[in-house]
């Protein structure tokens, strides 16, 4: 269990026997232990973009045409973050009873671009804040008979240990 969530995790490897594959393929790794946004970097200005780019840098000031893929940051800080109170309209799939979920968009570490995403269920919104640190974790979006459709989400962060093992 994550330090901000108040129950078991759903991330990791499928507990149901199905395959689990991405909901969206080539946005991110499916390691579970660490997975991975996939992006891509402009090699002319160095601008990151999520989700990757293919073609061209989208940086207006930029006329570059090489992109390399890669993996961005697992772990960031909350920029800003909401709570969304009521189920939304279709084709969104709630769950019934329909209960609030928090999304936050998080400042990456290395490549200081924000990415939006939800926020695990169970996480102790009295803990989340604007700058609270934040990691990449995997958890599934929907089942069907054979496959859990797997998408990233935000967890609150374990405090990273320095060299003297203080927290």
């Amino acid at each position: 269990m994550s330090p901000g969530t108040t129950g078991p995790r759903t991330t990791g490897p499928g507990t149901t026997g199905k395959e689990r594959v991405p909901a969206v393929a080539g946005w991110f790794t499916m390691d579970t232990a660490e997975p991975h946004l996939l992006g891509s970097r402009c090699r002319a200005c160095g601008s990151f973009f999520f989700p990757k780019e293919s073609l061209s840098c989208r940086n207006p000031g930029c006329s570059g045409i090489e992109l390399e893929e890669m993996p961005l940051s697992r772990r960031g800080k909350v920029w800003s973050f909401t709570v969304n109170c009521y189920a939304p309209p279709a084709p969104y799939v709630a769950a019934d009873p329909f209960t609030p979920y928090a999304i936050a968009a998080v400042e990456l570490a290395a490549e200081k671009m924000v990415v939006l995403g939800q926020v695990v269920p169970g996480v102790d919104l009295a803990r989340l804040r604007v700058g609270a640190e934040m990691e990449l974790v995997l958890d599934t979006l929907f089942e069907d008979d054979e496959h859990e459709y797997v998408v990233w989400k935000w967890d609150l962060a374990e405090p990273v240990s320095d060299k003297r093992g203080a927290r």
